[in-house]
């Protein structure tokens, strides 16, 4: 099974949004912050999510992205799809062309386990994962380092 960097950090960076919508619009500098991704690639990222509908964005002081539809409606597969990512262990991408452009041996057993793991994320929510208790005390870890850390600039500032 691949799944690679852009998808896993999609559906990061779409967890920590819904965990920190209550407060309103959240920057993607905030989120590179207690993510450790770099803003550019999250720039890239947003910038599929929202062609896909599933974030909206507020420009100006204060802007930053917020989800377009609540959390139980958004799904990981859907996250996963928006990046242009798939779930696949076939070697051939489904394409059936394995073993010198024919179907090899085993590829309808990945084809089905691909399909099954595409099944399993579509049927977890953003809000599943929001109300996870191991989530939610790894979130409020990341906010206590990340107001360490703002505090630190903030004296080095003044």
């Amino acid at each position: 099974m691949r799944l690679t960097t852009k998808g896993r950090y999609a559906v990061t960076a779409m967890l920590d949004l819904a965990l920190h919508a209550s407060a309103g619009p959240v920057s993607l500098a905030d989120i590179s912050e207690r993510q450790s991704i770099s803003v550019s690639y999250l720039e890239q990222l947003f910038a599929k999510l929202r062609r896909s509908e599933l974030v909206k964005s507020v420009r100006g002081p204060g802007g930053g992205y917020y989800l377009a539809r609540p959390g139980a409606e958004i799904f990981v597969a859907e996250i996963i799809d928006a990046v242009d990512e798939s779930v696949d262990a076939t070697r051939c991408a489904g394409q059936g062309d394995c073993q010198q452009g024919l179907t090899c041996l085993t590829h309808e057993l990945w084809s089905d386990l691909s399909d099954k793991i595409h099944n399993f994320l579509a049927a977890i929510s953003l809000q599943q994962l929001t109300d996870a208790q191991g989530i939610q005390a790894v979130a409020q870890r990341q906010m206590a380092t990340q107001q360490r850390h703002q505090g630190r600039l903030n004296v080095l500032q003044n």
